[in-house]
Parts: structure tokens; sequence; C-alpha cells
């Protein structure tokens, strides 16, 4: 394997109108671009017909993490300024790392109130570029944040403030996939979103095992790359849970070589972040911060089904991986040349 990678070899030019700034009517009417890495062959097709391109008896694994509303405006209490915060992770109760626009200058003992009083908030310090913060409320927290805070949407889907109330009823429901249960993300698996329950139910109807697994998608997922250097990255580590019944299933999957298919980048690193072999038939917790790139072999996903993704991330190097970097950057002009949408309410590639 190279010990190293240009940042700047996996740009390209994306215009601005491509970006998906709100997701289709129809969840399952996206485009689906189909990329075979055998012959090369590029197909377009509707993501309806997914179920045709999975051989029966395939296991595909999804990521059933849910979305948490994390995102609070409010205000400074001292001065009445207002002040942005997206919750990322409870250390422990009431503890919170958090994300703050503006962190370097707050000083410890900086309060913070939202959604009039009701969830108020006190930085207690900063670890790297997160804040931690203690807050103070009374109730459930899970309740209050359902009613005050929106949805932590990626900053490339802009909300106008004159179109945000139904706007963002509409991104509670949609920026969520159909089968989300475990809440814990600050993202969605997007890869997901376009699965509607006629297209599970179609999956299972084809002779398709479908199986889940948990990856609280944080902020690893989208850390830009710093460094020119890509192998010198270092994600973010993300919780994952595999349940037992899953680890049965992709144990047999591979004992009896049918194809695994993973749903999304996120569940594409925790299938290639465990090593089954060396496990015994028991649940599996634990955190990772694997970071694939090209050069890298991938060991149990043999399919992939991922949206398009923004040049120099973690997410393309890693379909770049998967792939092959000269394909995909073909899929990519072709995906332009044709108008996909890209990006969070985008439209879906399938690697086969």
């Amino acid at each position: 394997m190279s010990s190293s990678l240009n940042l700047a070899d996996f740009d390209f030019e994306l215009p601005e109108g491509l970006i998906a700034q709100k997701p289709l009517t129809n969840r399952d009417q996206s485009r689906l671009m189909i990329l075979d890495r055998k012959t090369g062959a590029i197909t377009d097709e509707l993501f309806s017909n997914l179920p045709k391109y999975i051989a029966p008896k395939s296991l595909v694994i999804f990521n059933d993490t849910k979305v948490v509303p994390s995102k609070l405006s409010g205000y400074f209490i001292k001065n009445g300024r207002p002040v942005e915060v997206l919750l990322v992770r409870e250390t422990r109760e009431k503890y919170w790392e958090a994300l703050i626009r503006g962190l370097a200058k707050l000083k410890p003992g900086t309060e913070m109130e939202f959604g009039k009083g009701v969830l108020k908030a006190t930085l207690e310090g900063r670890q790297d570029d997160k804040a931690i913060i203690k807050l103070a409320y009374e109730g459930e927290l899970k309740i209050i944040l359902n009613r005050i805070a929106k949805m932590p949407l990626p900053p490339y889907i802009e909300r106008k403030a004159r179109a945000k109330s139904d706007l963002s009823d509409l991104d509670r429901k949609r920026y969520q996939t159909v089968f989300a249960r475990h809440p814990g993300a600050i993202a969605a698996p997007t890869a997901g979103l376009h699965f509607t329950p006629h297209t599970m139910a179609s999956l299972e109807n084809n002779g398709i095992e479908v199986a889940y697994l948990t990856l609280h998608v944080g902020v690893g997922t989208f850390q830009p790359i710093r460094t020119e250097n890509v192998i010198e990255h270092k994600m973010q580590a993300e919780q994952f849970h595999i349940p037992k019944s899953t680890v049965k299933s992709l144990k047999d999957a591979i004992k009896s070589t049918r194809d695994i298919i993973a749903v999304g980048s996120t569940a594409t690193r925790v299938l290639e972040a465990v090593d089954l072999d060396t496990l015994e038939l028991e649940e599996i917790s634990g955190w990772t911060d694997r970071f694939i790139y090209p050069g890298q072999n991938f060991e149990m996903v043999n399919h992939m089904l991922t949206n398009f993704h923004l040049p120099k991330s973690t997410l393309y190097l890693l379909v770049c991986a998967f792939a092959g970097k000269n394909l995909i950057e073909e899929a990519y002009k072709k995906a332009i040349e044709q108008k996909y949408r890209f990006f969070s309410y985008g439209d879906a590639m399938l690697i086969i």
C-alpha cells in the first residue's frame, strides 16, 4: 500500500446547482446509477428498481441509527446575542460535547438559553474543537429537544428564515430513514434515506435477507481532511453496535459465500472494522475510527449502496477505494453531465 496519497488528486468541480436542497416527494423515485466494477459499465436506473440488481439470498446490511434533533438556536444570557449549538454526545448525565460557533472566544462559565429558557447550558471547558457544556432543564431532555431543536442538517443544505418552518417539518420526517430505531446520530446514514416500506418488502419478497447494525454517525464522518497526505488523516471515533442476530447472518453469509451488500459508508466502515473470524456468536459493541482510502482491501463487503459525495471527503475516498479511482471519476463525470442530485438528499449509486 502506498505511504502517500495526495488530497488534491481527489478533487473535482461540482456545480452548486446539483447539491440537493430538499428531498424528492417520494423517497424511492431518486435516480440510481449502477456501477459494475468487473465490466466498467455504468447504467442509469430508478431507485425503486434496486431489488432486481441484488441477487436472491444476498444479505443487505442497514444502519438503523436515529438522528436526534440536536441543533439549538438561542441566546447568551449575559448580552442577549444569538448562539447556535450542535449537541454531539452526552458524556455523563447532563454533560455534553457540543459544537459552538466562535468557541475560541468564549470563556468557561458562559451561560446560554434555548426555547425561552426551558433549556439552559453553561460552558464548562473545551476538548480539541468541541465544547463541554452542562445542560439544565426540568423533565425529559428527549421531549424538550423534539420541541425546540432542529434536525442537524449538513452546512451545504441551506434553510432561509422565511421558508424555515415548512422545510423544518419536512426535514424532521425525511432526514431520517424509515427503519431508524436507536437515537444517537447527528447525521442521517443517507444511503438509507431512499428506502420505503415497499422497497424493504420488495427485497424480502425477492429472497434477499435484511439485517441491521447501528453506527451513531458523529462528526468523524464529516470531518474534513486537513492533511495534504490523505493517509495522515485521523478519523474521530464513532460508536457502533452489531446485534447477535446480525453477527449470525454475517457469519452464515460468509460461510455460504453469499453477497454482502452494505447500505452506506457507515455500515461499510463498521463491517470492515470487525474481524468475525475471531469472534464468538455474540453481539459486538465498540468504537471505530476506521478510515478507508484507496489501496486498502475490503474483507467483508461485496457490493455497496451509497450517495454522491463531496470532493476531497473521507466518503469520496471510500468509494474510490471500493470501485477504483478511475471508474469513480468516470461515474461522477457522467453524474454531473446528466445532472444527478448530490449529497445527503441526492441520488444513489449501487457499486456491484
